[in-house]
This record gives structure tokens, sequence and C-alpha cells, in this order.
């Protein structure tokens, strides 16, 4: 064999690496073909960089190796990872949008999960199921008692009987539908969501029980300044707290159906006067006050108030502006005055008639001087604060007669119209009989006036001086207080009827009574039952009455220009009584009873001067008959 020489080997060696390192590189930057691939025909071959080291043989016998030529980085989007990462996360998308179209699709119509109301769980279910819950557990709630604290105060409330009751419609609407936003359906999962039930109100209702709840208020004691033993003391305020009308309003809107406790809350009450201001008035007003006397002078007299009756009178209240303000007792302080300067007071009197048998003369009026006191008490604020010498003048002021003498001249009263007596009365009905005479006595009807004897007497009860007496009720004895003053009333009827006075409305009674003339008496019942008559002529009228132990007399004054004549027709149709038989006792009064019968009364009218008729009236009254009453 022919060894070959050491060059050739080498030339050979490297002719080899140069080989290999050539198929390396070409690996290296090989670009993965298509799988579907098998071939590539020229127009889709892709092309392959390549990158070829060129040697050039030194002198030396060496090789050099020249720089890669640099290419562009590749994308990142084209690494299969990434590639796997987008069809992982297009498939999730898929996937989970399946998953809300099922979950919409099967829950359409439902609930939406996760909803409570007033504590009570209702997702998932149908509208008619959770409807038919919640009214179970909600409605008897409006019925029974909640309890609420005001403070350390405890009340309840019935929220029916509040005002309070639920809105279905409204709260329905806040439970509302299925949601469509994905990831609130994710979370109903696993999450629930609180539904506030809407509220009907009745707003009187709950006002009113707001109101009756307000009774747990304590209201700030206002600061003041009292007399003790006529010694000022300051009195500083104490805060108070009251219920928070409006919170605790829309905490009784908005819970009540929670059926738990409520804690209404409170807000301090205001105060009106600064702490400070108490001082203040003690020192610049309460305590000069009550240094020295105060002198009220009058025409010939003089009152005193002492210091100890100073602080009888004045008292202290909230001024509006945060300070303390003087108030005085005007009735207590003419209670002290009044009888000291009375000797120097005139009184007014009316105009009246001093009557003879058959004159009436005018007594002239009396114009009064009395002390005006509230104006001379205005005095006081400066009076109090003032120097020890402390006096003021009272003020005087005339008071004119509500009836003057040219007024009662005017009137042109002279001589009697009409007169009348009844009598057959004793005991506690000529009481009430004088009682109301001496009320009626002096009274005047101007012309054209209607006098009323309910509106002039006012109430006749026993604080008026009336008594308990008989009477008729129901055709059967009994008593009343002001009992017999209807026998009154018939005869100032009777007085005014032959006066010629226009009869404005009376009243007979229900059964006949024998001394009475019969169709021509009156009855009366306070405040119910009235006797009234209108004075017809040119001139006025003046009442007087005159009574004794059982009689009593009415005459009407004036001028007479009239003549007046009373027919009294048959007794007809007449009526036997029944028989009422009642246990024995002090409710039971017997009686004889009367038939009762038909009448008629004519009253004739005619001209004094020339007896010329000028009217002709006739009334038919009907008498019911009286009962037999037996006590049995």
């Amino acid at each position: 064999m022919t060894s070959e020489s050491t060059t050739e080997r080498r030339g050979r060696g490297r002719k080899q690496g140069d080989e290999v390192g050539l198929r390396r590189l070409l690996e290296s930057n090989r670009v993965d073909e298509p799988e579907a691939a098998t071939e590539w025909d020229d127009a889709s071959a892709p092309t392959v960089p390549l990158v070829v080291q060129q040697r050039a043989e030194p002198a030396d016998g060496r090789w050099a190796t020249r720089p890669p030529r640099e290419e562009p980085p590749k994308s990142r989007l084209s690494s299969p990872v990434v590639k796997r990462v987008g069809i992982a996360v297009g498939v999730l998308v898929a996937l989970t949008g399946l998953a809300y179209v099922v979950d919409l699709v099967l829950s359409s119509g439902e609930v939406p999960r996760g909803a409570v109301v007033a504590g009570v769980d209702i997702g998932g279910m149908s509208p008619g199921s959770a409807d038919a819950r919640l009214r179970a557990a909600l409605e008897p709630r409006a019925g029974q008692e909640l309890p609420v604290q005001i403070g350390d105060m405890s009340s309840s409330i019935v929220p029916n009987a509040a005002g309070l009751e639920i809105d279905w419609e409204t709260t329905w609407s806040r439970i509302g539908s299925q949601p469509l936003n994905p990831i609130t359906r994710l979370a109903s999962f696993f999450t629930t969501h609180a539904v506030p039930v809407a509220s009907t109100v009745d707003d009187v209702a709950l006002n009113r029980q707001i109101s009756a709840l307000r009774v747990h208020d304590r209201p700030t004691v206002e600061g003041t300044v009292v007399f003790e033993n006529a010694k000022p003391v300051a009195v500083p305020p104490v805060p108070g707290r009251v219920l928070d009308v409006d919170a605790a309003r829309r905490m009784l809107i908005e819970q009540w159906m929670l059926a738990r406790p409520i804690d209404l809350p409170e807000t301090a009450a205001p105060m009106t006067v600064r702490p400070e201001s108490v001082g203040k008035a003690l020192r610049e007003i309460a305590e000069p006050a009550v240094r020295a006397p105060i002198t009220f002078a009058g025409k010939g007299a003089a009152a005193k108030l002492e210091p100890a009756q100073i602080a009888t009178i004045l008292s202290f209240t909230p001024d509006g502006q945060g300070g303390l303000a003087p108030t005085f007792d005007q009735d207590v302080a003419i209670g002290l005055l009044g009888p000291q300067l009375a000797s120097s007071e005139i009184e007014a009197k009316d105009a009246t008639f001093a009557l003879s048998s058959t004159t009436a003369k005018v007594v002239p009026a009396v114009v009064g001087d009395k002390i005006n006191w509230p104006k001379t008490l205005e005095q006081l604020p400066a009076l109090i604060v003032a120097p020890p010498d402390r006096t003021a003048q009272a003020v005087y002021e005339k008071v004119e007669p509500k009836l003057t003498t040219e007024a009662a001249n005017a009137l042109g009263i002279t001589e009697v119209m009409g007169t009348f007596t009844t009598s057959g009365f004793s005991g506690p009905s000529g009481v009430n009989i004088r009682t109301v005479a001496k009320k009626v006595d002096g009274a005047i009807v101007k012309p054209g006036e209607t006098f009323s004897l309910n509106d002039f007497t006012g109430p006749r009860g026993t604080a008026e001086g009336y008594v308990e007496s008989g009477i008729i009720d129901h055709g059967r004895p009994s008593t009343a207080v002001g009992g017999g003053i209807s026998q009154f009333a018939t005869t100032l009827y009777n007085a005014a009827y032959f006066a010629g006075m226009e009869d404005a409305g009376h009243t007979e009674h229900s059964y006949y009574i024998s001394r009475y003339p019969a169709a021509r008496e009156a009855t009366v019942f306070d405040g119910a039952i009235d006797l009234r008559f209108k004075n017809n002529t040119q001139t006025g009228v003046y009442i007087e009455t005159s009574a004794t132990g059982s009689e009593i007399t009415v005459r009407l004054w004036g001028v007479k220009t009239v003549n007046v004549t009373s027919v009294t027709g048959e007794r007809t149709k007449p009526t036997e009584p029944t028989t009422v038989k009642l246990p024995k006792g002090k409710d039971c009064i017997a009686a004889e009873g009367a038939p009762g019968f038909t009448i008629s009364d004519t009253r004739v009218i005619s001209d004094r001067k020339t007896g010329r008729e000028i009217s002709r009236s006739t009334r038919t009254v009907k008498y019911d008959p009286i009962p037999v009453v037996k006590c049995e």
C-alpha cells in the first residue's frame, strides 16, 4: 500500500470537516415543513437562508473564517407555543359562551339567583312560588307588634295601624328579571343580594303614630329665674333629647318589614335660653326688682306693691333671642292694687227708668272714671329696675255707659203696653222663677229688635243659681235643674201678647197645665226650645218683672198704640189618658192623669185711638192626654 503523505491526510481531513460543518449549518437554518406537504415544487418551496462561510487560504496555509451576514429576527407570533395558547383561549371562550347561553335559557322566567327580600330567599324560584313565599312570610308582619327603642325608652308599634303596608307591585319591580351581564350571572352562584321592600304609607296614620312615640321626648328644661321666699334664684338649663322625626319616619318605612327591633334616632332638643342669659337676668332684673316697694298714685289714694308681692307677679320667659324677658301676672297685680285704689274709681251706670204704677221716667246714666290697668301696668318693666324710690301714676279713663241718658230719652218709653200675672208655684220652682225674673228685669228691646229668652239669660244651670225642680217629661212628672221657668215664659209671652208684640216663635206644652191659659202659654228648654218676640213699634220696650213667693208679674213698658183682646174657643176632640205602671222608688211620681183636647185662641188687635181692627189671628193647639201613673 502506498502511504499517504501527511499533507494529503491533513487536506482530506479539512475537506471532511468542512462538509460536516456545512451540513450542521444547513440543519440549524432549516424551516419546518408543513405537516400536510410531502414535497415542494419550485413555486411553493420556502426559501431557506443559507450562510456559507467562505474560506480563503492564507499565505501561511491556514484557513480564515469570515463572520456570517446578520438576518432580521423572526416574529414570536409564529412560535408554536403562541399558536397553541391562542387555540386554547378560543376553545375556552366558546365553552364559556355556550355555558352562558345554556344558563340563560334554563333560568329564563325565574327570579334572579341570590335575591333575598326582607330575609326571605327567593332566588331561582318561579315568580308565582316566590310571591307565595314572600306573602306568607311578610304579610303577617304588618299586624304584629314591632319593638322600637328610643334612647333608654322602649315602646312598640303595629305597622298596619301606623299606616304601613307592603307595596307589592313596586317591590317586584325592584326584584326585577334575569340579568344579562355575564359577570353578574357568574357572581350570583356565589353571592346574594338584598332587595329592599317598598311600602305604601298612610301619612295621617303614620304621623299620628310618630306623635304618639314623642311622649318619650325629654324636652330641654329652659334656664330661668324663680323666687323662693321673695329671693331670686337662678335655675340652670337641663338639655333634653327628642325623637328625630324625619329620620324615624324613614327608618320605620324602610325597616318595619324586617321584623326586628328598630332603634329610632334621637336628636338634641332645642334650647332657647343661653346659660349665660340666666345669670344676666338674675343680676340685672330679678335682684333689683325686689330691693324696694313700688307705689302707684291714684286720685286721692295710693297703692303699694311690697317686694314679696312683686316676687309673686314677676316671672321670666324666653325672649326669642337667647335671653330672658320679664313678664308680669296682671290679674294678680290688679288683685293686689285694685282694692287699694277702688275708692278713687267711679263705676259707669246705664240710664234706667223709675217706674210708678202708670208712668216711666228716665234715670240719667253715669259716666265712669276707671283705672286702665293694662296701661298702668305697662310701667312695671321700668319700675322694677329703677332706683329705690319707685312711684308711678295710675292711668284713668272715661267709661261711657251702654245706655246713655240721651239714648234712654230717645226710646220714648212712657207707659205700660201689656201686663200679665201667673201664680200657684212654691218651693224650688219659685226659686227658679224668681232667679230668671231678676235676670230679665230691666231688659230693653229697641225698635225692630227681637228678644230671645234663651239668648238673654244664657245657660240656666246650678252655677247661675238655678235648682232642681218639677217638670213634665213625656207626660210624666219628673225633675230637672231649672224646672218651673216655663211659668215665667208663659207670663212673659202673655205680657208681649197683650202689648201687641209680634210673635217670633214659641212652643206650647205638650200637656195642658191648668194654671196657664189654654192655647196661650209657652214652654222653654235651655238651648233647645225658646221664646221670642219682636218689637214692632216705633219706640223702645222696657221689661219689668216682679215676683213674690207664689206670684210672678211681667209688664212691658213703651208707648201703647193698640188694644189686644183674646178669644178662647171651645175644647174639642177629647182623648182619654193611658195608664202607666212603674216600680216604686224615687223615679216614680204618681199622677192622676188628665184627658187631652184641642182648642184655639184668636188674638184681635185694634187701634187704641180709633178702635179699628188691625188684625185677627187664630192659633189652634192639640194637647195630649196626661197619663195616669201608678207606682207599684
